[in-house]
């Protein structure tokens, strides 16, 4: 029994330098697109679109684990109007614009070319108010709004290459004013 308890504790010992360099496939600078399924909610409603935007950050390793700091750009085509919102003839319309993004991310290789990890930071969002009204063109307004907030995430990302990579990520944002967003998308990226 003695030899066998040696022998589990050596092949224990063998196998974390081997996982700890599986882990280098996610360390260094990094550029990647975005796309996927985005909803806005607030003021008692919601609509439903599509995200798309670009990322870049650097991770760097910690012992087993992975941490990085990361920075986006990106945009949506979610919006919505609706007719008769005061008169018959009058409409609003709301809309979700850019939204800027900058956090860190932790994360752990569960597989050589496989990084499990979840994500938190500081969000911003433009959203913008249009309001029409044909009968008295006066009270016609369009207005937008920067709305801080706070994101957090959880997501996988799957080496493809020597430099390339792919990622699916769940994401939450809570914004000021009562708004908030959810957020599933996928990337694909290159590391350098």
């Amino acid at each position: 029994m003695k030899k066998f308890l040696t022998a589990l504790a050596f092949a224990a010992a063998t196998a974390t330098p081997a996982m700890a360099q599986d882990s280098a496939a996610f360390v260094g600078p990094r550029v990647e697109g975005l796309v996927g399924y985005d909803r806005l909610q607030g003021a008692g409603g919601g609509r439903d679109g599509l995200a798309y935007g670009i990322g870049a950050g650097y991770d760097f390793k910690v012992g087993r684990a992975i941490l990085g700091f990361e920075a986006e750009y990106a945009d949506s085509n979610t919006d919505g109007c609706e007719a008769g919102f005061i008169i018959a003839t009058d409409r609003i319309c709301a809309s979700a614009r850019r939204d800027l993004y900058v956090g860190g991310r932790a994360g752990v290789a569960v597989a050589p070319s496989t990084l499990l990890y979840a994500k938190a930071g500081y969000t911003n969002a433009r959203v913008g108010l249009d309001y029409t009204n044909p009968v008295t063109p006066a009270a016609n307004f369009s207005l937008s709004d920067n709305l801080d907030g706070v994101r957090v995430g959880a997501g996988v990302e799957q080496k493809l290459g020597s430099n390339l990579y792919a990622k699916a990520e769940y994401r939450y944002s809570n914004y000021e004013g009562g708004f908030e967003r959810h957020q599933v998308l996928a990337g694909l990226g290159v590391r350098f």
